[in-house]
């Protein structure tokens, strides 16, 4: 933690970068570090309570070389892009042990935490070196990443299962269990370090996101919704970041003719000439230390003789921001994502607020694990993801839209927020805040008035 610390320092006092780019990425190098010392930290803090959790006091993780199992690459040392040949990783708590015990069937170790246990030369066959191991341990129960409920828990394919269930003796066999709920609780559950990272990776996201609806970027008239795009894409790039997803960048403007606030998810906007009086909305997200932000915000273009947001789009951002403190209220341990949703869309009912909720579990993936709560396309509920408990010390992208009349525009304006949040046990509280008012393109320069 102290070496996190001090690497976290060295890079916000770098003058040089500081000067070039406001915000500070640590270099690749520091990266593969830090991500190595939170691997070794969350193996040794949290993942006894998860086995404990789960009932499982085995947890075998084989994936090939890029056919990667997604919880593998969560295990995986900062300087390894993927698993090698064919790497085996065991993982075991003996009864009331503290610590679990972690090694790697492979030729070598993976990383500092997993120790190889296989040579070649005495054993050449690495599926029977890891059933002795097995055996050896004779655990109650063998949890493998096979999952009904979430595709990042289902990544044990059917040719490493089958081989497993060949060499491993028949008396065995119904040990073998679905590992769904550890390897949730694995990905979703985050420790101290990166939650202390997690509030730094978002400011850097709003600050990108901030300069590309800005007159940094735009030109009424002239710059389109595509342009603002490919923008974010080469601006990540510069900092030598990732995205996980391309960003969205569309308007909804004042013409009633104009149906974009009726459409689809499912079908990307057209790219459009940015004009005054338009309302922008971005969807972007960055990859960081393995961390990923999701993150949707409001813009709105002003048009000559203007020098604020009109109140009818900031009475609407209200609407907005009063959906988040209803979903976010129903936030409560236990509660199932369907439980939360329902209680929700309950109050949204009392108080007159149309709109859906969408929000979903962030972190290692963008679209992580953990309980869906509502889908775009589904207001009620979803079986399987949608059942799963909340648990503290967890994440999730606040997403959702509140549908608001707007009788200046005689339509319909759908305000799509998405804010990164996490959840201590007892509250939520936004990673860099929330938007409640609307950015300005282009910004407001206090000294001058009309």
């Amino acid at each position: 933690m102290k070496k996190i610390i001090v690497l976290l320092l060295s890079a916000l006092l770098s003058v040089e970068t500081l000067k070039a780019q406001e915000f500070h990425v640590l270099t690749q190098r520091q990266q593969a570090e830090v991500i190595d010392q939170w691997l070794e930290e969350r193996i040794r803090t949290i993942l006894p309570g998860l086995m404990d959790r789960a009932g499982i006091d085995m947890w075998i993780i084989i994936s090939r070389e890029y056919n990667e199992d997604p919880v593998i690459r969560t295990f995986l040392p900062g300087t390894w892009h993927a698993a090698r040949r064919r790497t085996m990783l065991l993982i075991y708590k003996s009864p009331n042990a503290k610590e679990v015990e972690t090694l790697a069937v492979a030729r070598y170790d993976v990383g500092k935490s997993f120790k190889k246990a296989w040579d070649p030369d005495m054993e050449p066959d690495q599926w029977k070196r890891l059933t002795e191991l097995i055996v050896e341990r004779n655990p109650k129960k063998i949890g493998l990443n096979i999952a009904k409920d979430f595709g990042h828990a289902d990544g044990l394919n059917v040719t490493e299962y089958n081989t497993l269930k060949e060499y491993l003796p028949a008396n065995l066999h119904d040990k073998i269990t679905s590992a769904q709920n550890l390897a949730v609780g694995w990905l979703e559950t985050r420790i101290p370090a990166e939650m202390a990272a997690y509030r730094h990776i978002q400011s850097i996201a709003n600050n990108i996101i901030s300069d590309g609806l800005s007159e940094k970027v735009i030109t009424p008239g002239v710059t389109t919704t595509e342009d603002v795009q490919w923008w974010y894409r080469e601006r990540i790039k510069e900092l030598k970041l990732d995205t996980w997803f391309h960003p969205t960048v569309d308007i909804q403007r004042a013409d009633p003719g104009s149906k974009e606030h009726e459409r689809s998810f499912a079908v990307k906007p057209d790219s459009e000439v940015i004009m005054p009086g338009d309302m922008l909305h971005i969807d972007f997200g960055i990859t960081y230390l393995r961390l990923n932000t999701d993150t949707q915000q409001l813009a709105y273009v002003l048009k000559p003789g203007e020098d604020d947001v009109p109140q009818y789009l900031k009475d609407a951002m209200k609407v907005g921001n009063r959906l988040q403190d209803i979903l976010t209220s129903n936030f409560v341990t236990g509660r199932t994502g369907n439980q939360i949703l329902r209680e929700t869309r309950k109050t949204m009912e009392q108080e007159g607020i149309r709109g859906s909720i969408y929000s979903h579990p962030l972190g290692t993936h963008g679209h992580a694990s953990g309980p869906t709560i509502g889908m775009w396309d589904n207001q009620g509920d979803t079986p399987g993801a949608g059942d799963y408990p909340l648990y503290p010390n967890t994440l999730y992208a606040i997403e959702l839209n509140a549908v608001v009349f707007v009788k200046e525009w005689n339509k319909d304006v759908r305000v799509m927020l998405e804010e990164g949040a996490f959840y201590d046990g007892e509250k939520v509280t936004y990673l860099n805040g929330r938007q409640r008012e609307f950015m300005v393109i282009p910004r407001r320069q206090g000294y001058l008035k009309n």
